[in-house]
């Protein structure tokens, strides 16, 4: 499962893979369904950044969010922290520090039954379910009457 969060819980877009699959080949995939509202002016396709864990740490990925203007926020592996020693990668760890978003609205979604044990063979099927319960997340959250 690939999911963008924003930066209050709600989830943006998920996308359903086969579980052997590395999670660094689905960014971009996950990344075009994503749709970002503003209160004013045109609306925005990708969001400003993009947090991820070191399993996101490729050039590819990097240069792909540099290409559609997202912020990398993604921790530096091991074997690129030895190859950038003279020259690091930007970081920006206070934007890190709030991936936990993301943790928690996956343990939030993963507390549907029918996600956490997967009882769908189909892959399309399964991604349905995740709609479903993120539109009951949507329910769920508190309406702001300040419109």
């Amino acid at each position: 499962m690939h999911l963008v969060v924003d930066g209050k819980g709600c989830p943006l877009a998920v996308h359903v893979s086969a579980g052997q699959c590395s999670e660094s080949r689905y960014v971009e995939t996950v990344m075009r369904k994503v749709r970002v509202q503003q209160l004013r002016g045109r609306p925005r396709w990708r969001p400003e950044h993009l947090a991820g864990d070191k399993g996101y740490s490729y050039p590819r990925i990097r240069r792909w969010l540099k290409d559609h203007g997202i912020t990398p926020v993604i921790s530096q592996r091991k074997d690129h922290r030895l190859k950038h020693r003279h020259h690091p990668l930007p970081f920006n760890r206070r934007l890190y520090r709030r991936r936990n978003v993301i943790e928690r609205c996956v343990g939030w979604l993963k507390e549907n039954r029918r996600i956490a044990t997967r009882y769908e063979k189909l892959a399309v099927n399964y991604e349905g379910m995740f709609k479903l319960a993120m539109i009951q997340r949507y329910l769920h959250m508190p309406i702001s009457n300040r419109a």
